[in-house]
Order: structure tokens, then sequence, then C-alpha cells
């Protein structure tokens, strides 16, 4: 609580020193404004079949010939590039939590261009001392906000994190994989068998985050898991 407490003040300080504008066009009042936001490129493909990584050759790319993810299919709203970059660093760092709801009609728009389905949505978990030290969950408000869009319910505490593992962000594929192995348990009296869910979160990269929450929800009962994500690193 008293790391929440000292974060939101910090936060609260630095937008007083340097107030939130808009990261595409300079506007003030916002990270994202929502003429901007309708300007950012869908991520349409061409798209490995089952990774959604972007591939313009047979069905499958290479890694998903060798190696096929259990997450089927992975697909995201814009590719992890120019503003997009900088409004999902806002969004997890800045304390930006307020453009999730400027981007739902554009996720709304990528889930009905995909062809997405699904019972439930699922957010990725942050491990309780990083998700206090936010304020959020940032996976969370994105499965909240598309969620209302599409008119599927959200189920926060499907999911949590039981390791607190290291930042994936410098580590390979493989190292990811075994970063992330046994990180995370199915909520408390929840229930998934036979059911359809849907991961979301705010990036892909390897998937190896993804793929560990999948095969979670798969040893406890559910049917199968495809993902749903802000955005996808090329």
């Amino acid at each position: 609580m008293l790391k929440r407490t000292a974060w939101q003040v910090y936060r609260w300080l630095a937008d007083l020193l340097m107030p939130p504008c808009c990261l595409h066009c300079g506007r003030l009042g916002s990270w994202l404004c929502a003429d901007c936001a309708l300007e950012l490129p869908l991520f349409t493909g061409p798209l490995c079949a089952r990774c959604g990584r972007a591939w313009k050759g047979s069905a499958l790319c290479p890694v998903c010939r060798e190696t096929p993810l259990q997450t089927n299919p992975i697909r995201a709203v814009f590719l992890f590039d120019g503003p997009l970059r900088d409004v999902i660093h806002a969004l997890k760092y800045r304390g930006g939590a307020e453009v999730v709801e400027t981007l739902a009609p554009r996720m709304r728009e990528a889930w009905v261009f995909h062809g997405m389905t699904g019972e439930v949505l699922i957010p990725v978990p942050l491990h309780a001392g990083r998700e206090a030290k936010r304020g959020y969950n940032q996976a969370a408000l994105l499965a909240a906000s598309l969620g209302r869009e599409i008119g599927l319910p959200a189920d926060e505490g499907a999911l949590q994190r039981v390791r607190d593992t290291a930042s994936q962000t410098k580590l390979n594929r493989q190292e990811r994989r075994a970063n992330v192995s046994q990180a995370f348990m199915v909520g408390t009296g929840r229930n998934f068998h036979g059911k359809h869910v849907v991961l979301v979160d705010d990036v892909a990269t390897t998937g190896a985050t993804l793929e560990a929450c999948a095969l979670t929800l798969l040893q406890g009962g559910a049917k199968s898991v495809s993902a749903f994500t802000l955005a996808r690193a090329s």
C-alpha cells in the first residue's frame, strides 16, 4: 500500500510538471487523443495463421512449424511500432490508463476484422507487488474495456501470477519460456472446463507469457485458448 501511494504521488507530481500530451500530435490533455487513435493503422497482415506475427510465406511461420504454440490464434490490434510503442510505455510506466478507453473502439474493430470468438476474456496477471506499484494491471484494463465493447465477460481473477518473474525485455526466446514456466495458477473457485477462453495482454513478442498462461488454463480444463493483444512486436 505504501509503495502504491508513493508511486501515485510521484505520478501526480510528474503530471503537474509535465502534463500528458498526445504522443502522436502533441495535443495537451492525454497521452493519446481520440483523433490520433483513429489514425493508427490496424495490424492486418499478412500474418502467421497461428502466432499472428508478420509473415508472407505459407500459412505458418517457421517457428510455428517447428514448435507450434498451444495458444491459437494470437491476434493483435496494432504493430508495436511508432507512436503506439510510446503510448504503451505511457500506459505501463506513466500512469496513462486513460488511453485504454480511447483505444477501445479500435480494439473492437480489430476483434471483428480478425474474426475472434470466445466465451470469456482473461487478462494476463501481474505479480501482486508489481501491480501495487503500478496501481493497476494494464491487461485487466484492456480486457474490461474490450469486454464492454464486444459483450463478453472479463475475469480479472481467473489467473494468478504465483512467481515474480524477471522482466522479459532482454531475454531470448528460450530464456523467456524458462522465465515464466509455472509462474501462473488458475484462480480459486474458477472453472473453465470445456470453455474457449481468450487471453488479453498489452504486447505479444515471442508468445512465451501467453503460452505459459494458456498451458495453465488447458491443464485446468479449458477447451481452447486464443489470445488478443493491443500490439504485436515484429
